[in-house]
C-alpha cells in the first residue's frame, strides 16, 4: 500500500473525474491521498470530496494569498467539524514573493498555533525562505509536528527540518537524473522522516508532465527511490506508509 501525502484533487484536469483517478490510482496500490486546501473558498470544495473512501482533507491558507484575511477561529471550527488530519497547505514563499514577507509570516505564525491547538500536523510550502522557516518551526519545537512538501534540495538542508521534528517529502522531482541534489537528499536521510507525494498536477516526472501527473505516479516515485537505496520497494511503500499513518494519524 502507498499513500499520496500531497495531492490536488481539487484541481482540473484531475476534479474532472476523481473517481476515475482514485481508481487508477487503487491499482497501483494508492488506497488513500491528502488533498489540502488553497484559500477558503476551496476548503469546502475540499470537505466535498472526502466523502470519498480514502480521501483526508487539509485546510489552511497558502503564502500565495497570505494577504486574504483569515479567521482563525472558522479555521478551527471548520477542521474539526470535516476531520481534518492536517492544517495546510501553509508556509512561506520568499522566491515567488506575491505577498510581503512580513504578511506571509504572520499569517504562518497564526495556522501554526492553530495547529498546535488542535494537535493536527502541517502541511509546509517552502520556497526562499528556509532559514526563516527553520527559525520559526524551531520555536514550535515539541509542539508542531508536520512535513516539508516537494522537497528538492539537498541534504544538509533535509537534516535541518529533520532535526525541528519534521518530516521530509519527495515528489516527481527524484525521478529525474538530473535533479542531483534531492536525489542524494532521498538517499541519505533517515527513513523514517521520509513521505511520499506527487503534488499532482503542478509537479511532474521524468516523463510526465505536471498536467498528466495522478496519485498513481506515487508508485514511480516509490520505486526511483528504492533504487537510490539498493533496497525493495516493499521496503520504501511499507516504511512510508507506517510514517503517514502515523503522522496524521489515519486509519
Amino acid at each position: 500500500m502507498l499513500i499520496d501525502t500531497h495531492c490536488h484533487l481539487t484541481f482540473p484536469p484531475l476534479s474532472n473525474n476523481i473517481d476515475a483517478v482514485i481508481k487508477r490510482a487503487a491499482k497501483t496500490g494508492v488506497t488513500k491521498m491528502i488533498v489540502p486546501s488553497y484559500d477558503e473558498h476551496s476548503w469546502h470544495a475540499v470537505a466535498q470530496i472526502t466523502t470519498r473512501r480514502g480521501i483526508f482533507a487539509a485546510f489552511g491558507l497558502h503564502p500565495w494569498i497570505a494577504n486574504t484575511p483569515i479567521d482563525i477561529d472558522k479555521l478551527l471550527r471548520f477542521c474539526t467539524d470535516n476531520n481534518a488530519v492536517a492544517i495546510g497547505e501553509i508556509g512561506l514563499d520568499f522566491k515567488r514573493l506575491q505577498v510581503s514577507k512580513d504578511t506571509q509570516i504572520k499569517a504562518f505564525k497564526a495556522q501554526l498555533t492553530a495547529a498546535a491547538q488542535l494537535n493536527l500536523p502541517v502541511l509546509l510550502h517552502c520556497l526562499g525562505a528556509y532559514s526563516e522557516m527553520i527559525n520559526i518551526i524551531s520555536k514550535f519545537k515539541g509542539t508542531i509536528r508536520g512535513v516539508i512538501h516537494g522537497f528538492s534540495r539537498g541534504p544538509q538542508l533535509a537534516h535541518q527540518f529533520i532535526d525541528t521534528g519534521l518530516h521530509i517529502a519527495f515528489g516527481g522531482a527524484v525521478t529525474r537524473l538530473t535533479a542531483t541534489r534531492v536525489r542524494q537528499s532521498a538517499k541519505s536521510i533517515p527513513l523514517n522522516h521520509m513521505l511520499l507525494e506527487t503534488d499532482a498536477p503542478f509537479i511532474g516526472l521524468d516523463d510526465t508532465h505536471p498536467k498528466q501527473t495522478e496519485p498513481m505516479h506515487v508508485l514511480n516515485i516509490a520505486k526511483s527511490i528504492a533504487n537510490l537505496r539498493s533496497t525493495s520497494i516493499n521496503k520504501i511503500a511499507e516504511t512510508t506508509t507506517q510514517n503517514a499513518k502515523h503522522l496524521f494519524l489515519l486509519t
